[in-house]
């Protein structure tokens, strides 16, 4: 199982950011995909998460301003950042438990500038 994840990057405050993540390696269609972030100096938190039937569900601290999506055919998560501010400067992983174990992909940073 692979996650390779994109779309990081430098923005300024008000910005948005597109992050995708794609797997190869699992049935992906039946499986949870989540997004979580980690700021420096802090622990790893779950961000977001859509499930086999697209439900969602997000931290309070990015409800209406994130937004995860799949797309099966493409085996991809995507993970919409809007509104962001200097404290969503983080790595964000996606991630999903599969075959009894989780898997992560490696990272992408985005950087959030006032």
């Amino acid at each position: 199982v692979q996650l390779q994840a994109f779309g990081g990057g430098l923005v300024q405050a008000g910005g948005s950011l597109r992050l995708s993540c794609k797997a190869t390696g699992i049935d992906f269609k039946r499986y949870t995909m989540n997004w979580h972030c980690q700021a420096p100096g802090q622990q790893r938190e779950l961000v977001a998460s859509i499930t086999s039937d697209h439900s969602r569900n997000y931290d309070d601290s990015v409800k209406g301003r994130f937004a995860i999506s799949r797309d099966n055919v493409r085996r991809t998560v995507f993970l919409q950042l809007d509104s962001l501010t200097p404290e969503d400067t983080a790595v964000y992983f996606c991630n999903t438990r599969a075959f009894d174990r989780e898997f992560w992909g490696q990272g992408t940073l985005v950087t959030v500038s006032s």
